[in-house]
């Protein structure tokens, strides 16, 4: 341990004494090692996004979404068949369970007209089982059922037929039909993409229900869990085993897996965007490292009197060889230190989480973006030390002394 603390001491004071040499040869290093440690923590914020983007649609891992429908051509009862979900499920004592029903229809009374405007029926479960997010207001609420004037959430392009009103100052709207009756605007959702114009109202499943006698058949009802993705291989065959116990042979009902964590290729598609860029930044690194080492050889030239008198002196060529292999790695170590300190201020600008917009839950810098970056900064510094040491270590004595 000794040896080692004094080969690096002497390492360190080497590189002292050859700052201008070190600092020029060691900003390509500090750079190249930002560029990794960045391009990996990238890669970790882009991921993120991508699994929020496709929660918003297949919930989050792992959500089970459950289905029924009768082989004989009969009209289902979805409350009957509601009842026996809701039984089961209280069984496994699931934390987030919603209803769910995307094809209703309702009339709503904007300032021009009445006109019919597609309708979602769902419980408080499902925009944090789906990560939905809001542009203005807020979501339901568990006690939300109960308030007369029941809240529904809208999307932007009917936000902007009444002008885009302030939430929270009795904005309502006004419904007609089955459902009719003045809704409260609790929020509103946005646009998911530049043009969209659906107009869309989302109402809580039991305002809905209490307003109509019994569900459409053509209003099929999706029952979603989500529930710990470690459990879900266990959990899943018992549920829906559970569900079909107890009915009718001509109701079929079906259990699946809808989040992207559960296809294979959307982890795969993750670890290949993670290998070209992680890639990328390698070779970047690696061109850094070429040029340390052109320029550590130069330099070992101008110091081989140096070398030719520490030899004289009784170094031995091991001495001699780990002494200028640790002045490379120390520099390039103390050069992806810095490196990394500039890709954390750089990640942590404003204008770097802008592009990342949306995006509701962002990591921490990831540590190991920071480990990557220091490995391969000390890897490059023994690599480009290998080549200038073992140059040091051959070099003739007598020779040296009369460089």
């Amino acid at each position: 341990m000794t040896a080692v603390i004094g080969a690096l001491g002497e390492a360190w004071s080497e590189l002292r004494h050859h700052k201008l040499r070190v600092l020029l040869s060691l900003i390509g290093i500090a750079v190249s090692v930002g560029a990794l440690t960045a391009v990996v923590a990238l890669s970790e914020y882009q991921q993120q996004q991508m699994a929020e983007q496709s929660d918003v649609n297949g919930g989050r891992p792992a959500t089970v979404s459950i289905s029924a429908g009768r082989t004989d051509g009969a009209p289902m009862d979805w409350q009957s068949f509601d009842q026996h979900v809701t039984q089961v499920s209280e069984r496994y004592s699931f934390t987030y369970r919603t209803r769910l029903v995307n094809n209703a229809s309702v009339d709503i009374q904007t300032p021009e007209q009445v006109r019919a405007v597609g309708a979602w029926l769902v419980d408080p479960a499902y925009p944090v089982i789906h990560r939905t997010p809001l542009l203005e207001g807020r979501w339901f609420q568990d006690s939300d059922a109960e308030l007369l004037a029941p809240p529904i959430v809208i999307t932007e392009a009917l936000w902007d037929v009444y002008g885009r009103p302030a939430l929270g100052r009795g904005f309502a709207v006004q419904l007609q039909g089955d459902v009719a009756g003045s809704y409260t605007v609790v929020g509103v959702t946005p646009k998911q993409y530049d043009g969209d114009t659906e107009k869309r109202v989302v109402m809580l499943f039991d305002s809905y229900q209490s307003r109509v006698d019994q569900l459409s058949p053509d209003q099929p009802v999706m029952w979603e869990v989500w529930m710990p993705e470690a459990q879900v291989a266990d959990i899943g065959p018992v549920l829906a085993a559970d569900l079909r116990a107890g009915l009718d042979k001509t109701v079929d009902v079906t259990v699946t897996r809808t989040d992207w964590a559960s296809r294979p290729e959307a982890k795969s598609s993750a670890a290949m965007f993670e290998l070209i860029t992680g890639a990328i930044a390698g070779l970047v690194l690696l061109l850094g490292g070429l040029g340390l080492v052109n320029i550590q050889l130069v330099a070992m030239r101008q110091r081989i009197r140096e070398i030719g008198v520490r030899r004289s002196f009784g170094a031995t060529g091991g001495r001699i060889f780990t002494s200028v292999l640790l002045e490379s790695v120390v520099a390039t170590a103390v050069a992806g230190v810095i490196g990394i300190a500039l890709a954390v201020a750089i990640l942590k600008a404003p204008f770097v989480l802008d592009m990342f917009q949306g995006m509701q839950d962002i990591p921490p810098f990831p540590m190991r973006a920071a480990v990557v970056g220091l490995i391969a900064a000390v890897a490059i510094g023994a690599l480009a030390g290998f080549i200038p040491a073992l140059m040091a270590v051959r070099s003739n004595v007598i020779d040296a002394l009369r460089f």
